[in-house]
């Protein structure tokens, strides 16, 4: 067995990992400002010179599972006007598209135990253009391109460091660290390399006094006392420079306001930009140090700096450094080697790695204590009185203090709920003990609201996501299981049921309007895809009752149903449990149909809408042929006739309540007659209904692109969706990339790209329709091309045109690159891959968060060789 493999189930290898976070400042965490302006309360240039309270924010950083104590690389060019100690990137008001990191760093390599991590920065080595970008960005229009790093010419010449970071353990307390960085222009180039560890503040607020410790009692080190984490040692090859400060704000700095004796968070960037002696502590203490490398770097040559962190005193820690790192990157190699049986392309290995990696190193200490976050600290100012009916007031319960897989860490530095269930999918193919415990986290009483409510994400903690769940609680389970040689773990997914039932219940007393089987989840993740903002009040009293909402809750039925059959193997009551949801499942399939002539299908269209319902009980269709229309398709479940024959009372009760309601059973796509190999199908789309939706899903005139299935028609390209609404006319055009309108802030779009968790649900149902249907029912594809497949070949050509954002193509170009001939033609680019937050709908460039492997890594899975499966 692979040592990588063997590692996995020991918690103490996890102790450490690449869980700092890209960015701390900006975040509703730290922002204690009237009216939740954390854009403004903390900044880029304040982060420097402030203490934050909550986590704290590295390059390439490293820390504890508590992060008390970090480890991250800063640098200097020796001409920027301050060292670079944390990505640069715009806020939601300086960015045309929103907020959006101005650097190029990748995510290389890692294992579920971080035994070894891989990951690279490009730094410029002119002046990095802070107020250049700022300016051009807020120049521009939403219909503009954004104006990117690589824009200002900073790259041109290759006048640039790739500066290469790995972190190896020996063991779980003894961690090697390599910083190799390259210049790769034609000039040597002057750059101080800066190692930097410190403790997170855990003293400045009223609580704890005690008061952790770095010193420098001999050269070419650094000894590490902390109260809680115990002692560590950091050792630097070649004896640099040591510099010392304290984590402290620089009050005199951020307030004007005179500062105690002392030495402050900037003291490092002072001393080195500034020349100020006074600001490093002649005594070679305090609670933050980095090493001081001085380099001139000769051109396209490179240096290279060694470190390690220990729990020991090590007498000769450089000693078996190298064999020790090559021997973990060998381990890493086997491990995935095993992972990517069945892969033959080198370039999709790579591809599928760097997801992985992506998705590993994108984990972050979360701490989030809503009840003090409102309540202000003893020793700090209290806060102003607006907070405590401001955002998340209603979450007072919720207390986070965990290592959480982020979407991505610099743009989303905090989880979010529906992310996070996709997160987890890719993540069990290589370590389905975390994915497991990330799932159950999210249903804690720390975490869930004491009414059943998940939380969304720290911006409001009381938005609706789709409740997708139960639906990867069912899909890591299965995985598991496959990797598990058939063992399920029944622990963890009767836990998991049991807080979803309380979920489930929130949704059906929360967000059905009128009781009646539909529901108004809110914008469900889908930010802009609506005619109006679906997260607001209409007026008069109006309400959407929504497609996308209704058929969720048709899918959350039925993956409750399936996870209590799958409980009831082992406990016959669960087979109650089971009926429940199969007849909550039938109240919606009959809702969505009987509503009338303004139901939530449309016959002149043949697809689904959303519905506007008006107080005097009229109401009108929003023909939008958008994701709205699809997402019916993901309520779909198979039952093998086994399921009939073991679990006698889960059929009993099927047959008694069919009976009498045959009007429900009528609904049920072909309940009553049984498919190939005597299975049974339980869906919102009979066949005709699923051939018409497919129609228009797989016409290249619509939502099919030559990079997957678009959020939003292009019909409305030329043809958009026009209303008048209580005296303001409202409207919905085909927009493929970045979105183009401020009324939903951000940089998120869904009126037009392809976005990876979307396309993922497809096909999957696509092959679940598959196992029912079987080979001989075929589908053009695409439509009017006279090319008939079968469900399963469709949803493996839409796994191809997924791949083909990621692939080169034929003129060797990698799509989500978009037109940057720099990135698709330079060695020293186009193999780094990046994992965006959505692609375009037309070219499948990379739009959005950038880092964004959480769902985006996806990817990964679909990568994975094709293997039958019971859905």
């Amino acid at each position: 067995m692979a040592a990588e493999k063997l590692r996995i189930d020991h918690r103490e290898w996890r102790k450490w990992g690449p869980y700092l976070s890209n960015r701390q400042w900006g975040t509703v965490r730290e922002d204690y400002s009237p009216h939740g302006t954390a854009w403004d309360y903390t900044t880029h240039d304040i982060a420097r010179s402030k203490a934050y309270r909550w986590g704290e924010e590295g390059i390439a950083g490293f820390c504890d599972r508590k992060q008390f104590l970090c480890f991250g690389v800063a640098l200097w060019n020796k001409k920027d006007p301050i060292i670079k100690e944390r990505f640069f990137g715009l806020n939601a008001k300086e960015g045309n598209h929103g907020e959006d990191v101005k650097e190029y760093y990748y995510f290389l390599d890692n294992t579920p135990s971080h035994s070894y991590m891989k990951m690279l920065y490009k730094y410029p080595q002119d002046p990095y253009p802070y107020e250049l970008l700022i300016r051009e960005n807020q120049r521009l229009t939403k219909l503009d391109p954004e104006f990117e790093l690589i824009d200002t010419g900073i790259f041109n010449e290759n006048k640039y460091f790739d500066v290469f970071i790995e972190y190896a353990k020996q063991a779980a307390e003894d961690i090697l660290i390599t910083i190799k960085v390259t210049n790769r222009g034609k000039e040597d180039a002057p750059l101080n390399v800066l190692p930097t560890i410190w403790f997170r503040n855990t003293w400045s607020w009223g609580y704890d006094e005690n008061k952790p410790l770095l010193s420098s009692l001999q050269k070419g080190s650094i000894n590490i006392a902390h109260q809680k984490l115990g002692n560590y040692f950091l050792y630097f090859d070649n004896e640099p420079s040591l510099l010392f400060c304290n984590n402290d704000s620089n009050m005199q700095r951020l307030y004007g306001v005179q500062n105690d004796p002392g030495f402050f968070k900037d003291g490092i960037n002072n001393y080195l930009i500034h020349n100020d002696a006074v600001a490093v502590n002649p005594k070679m203490e305090g609670t933050k140090a980095a090493a001081n490398y001085d380099f001139i770097i000769p051109a396209e040559s490179s240096k290279t700096i060694r470190l390690r962190l220990s729990s020991e005193q090590l007498q000769n820690p450089f000693r078996d450094f190298d064999e020790i790192l090559l021997m973990r990157v060998k381990e890493a190699d086997e491990f995935y080697a095993e992972v990517q049986k069945g892969i033959h392309s080198e370039d999709e290995k790579m591809i599928q790695r760097q997801a992985f990696a992506g998705m590993l190193w994108n984990k972050q200490f979360y701490f989030y204590d809503v009840n003090l976050w409102l309540k202000g600290d003893p020793a700090q100012p209290p806060p102003p009185a607006e907070r405590k009916q401001g955002r998340n007031y209603e979450w007072m319960h919720l207390n986070n203090s965990d290592v959480i897989s982020m979407p991505d860490n610099w743009e989303f530095p905090w989880y979010a709920a529906w992310d996070l269930a996709f997160h987890c999918i890719t993540l069990s193919l290589i370590d389905a003990a975390f994915a497991k415990d990330q799932l159950i986290m999210l249903t804690r009483e720390w975490y869930m609201h004491p009414n059943g409510q998940l939380p969304a994400y720290e911006w409001a903690l009381g938005d609706v996501n789709p409740p997708v769940h139960a639906y990867a609680s069912w899909r890591v389970y299965k995985i598991d299981q496959k990797n598990n040689d058939g063992k399920g773990d029944i622990e963890f997914l009767e836990s998991i049921f049991h807080k979803l039932l309380l979920n489930f219940t929130w949704w059906v007393n929360r967000k059905d309007n009128n009781d009646n089987n539909i529901f108004q989840g809110g914008f469900l993740g889908l930010d802009n895809i609506g005619v109006f903002d679906r997260d607001a009040k209409l007026p008069n009293g109006s309400f959407i009752e929504q497609s996308d909402g209704t058929s969720w809750m048709a899918m959350f039925s039925l993956n409750m149903m399936r996870i209590a059959l799958e409980l009831s193997k082992t406990n016959p009551v669960y087979e109650d449990m089971a009926s429940k949801f199969f007849e909550h499942f039938l109240y919606i399939a009959c809702a969505m149909e009987s509503m009338g002539e303004n139901g939530l299908w449309d016959d002149e269209d043949q697809f689904f809408y959303d519905a506007l319902r008006m107080t005097d009980h009229t109401g009108m269709k929003l023909k939008v042929r958008s994701m709205v229309g699809l997402i019916p398709l993901f309520a779909i479940e198979v039952l093998d006739h086994e399921v009939f024959r073991d679990q006698k009372e889960f059929s009993k009760r099927l047959n008694w309540f069919l009976n009498y309601r045959p009007d429900l059973a009528s609904l049920v796509s072909r309940w009553n007659e049984k498919g190939i190999d005597e299975k049974h199908l339980l869906s919102l789309l009979r066949g005709h209904r699923l051939k018409k939706i497919l129609k228009r899903m797989l016409d290249e005139s619509e939502f099919l692109s030559d990079y997957g299935v678009r959020a939003l028609s292009k019909y409305h390209q030329d043809h958009p969706y026009e209303i008048h609404f209580n005296g303001v006319n409202f409207s919905v055009k085909y927009t493929p990339g970045e979105g183009d309108t401020q009324l939903f802030g951000g940089n998120s779009n869904w009126r037009g790209p392809i976005w990876m968790p979307a396309n993922f649900l497809i096909i999957e149902s696509l092959e679940r329709f598959h196992y029912y249907y079987g080979p001989d029912f075929k589908i053009e594809y695409p439509t009017n091309s006279g090319n008939h497949l079968s469900l399963q070949e469709i949803a493996n050509e839409l796994s191809q045109r997924l791949l083909k954002i990621f692939r080169r193509d034929e003129k060797n170009n990698r799509p989500f690159f978009g037109d940057c001939e720099k990135m698709q033609r330079d060695p020293h680019f186009n193999n780094y891959i990046l994992f965006h937050e959505y692609f375009h709908g037309d070219t499948g460039r990379g739009c959005g968060a950038s880092h964004q492997t959480g769902w985006t890594g996806l990817i990964a899975k679909l990568l994975m060789p094709k293997v039958e499966e019971k859905k």
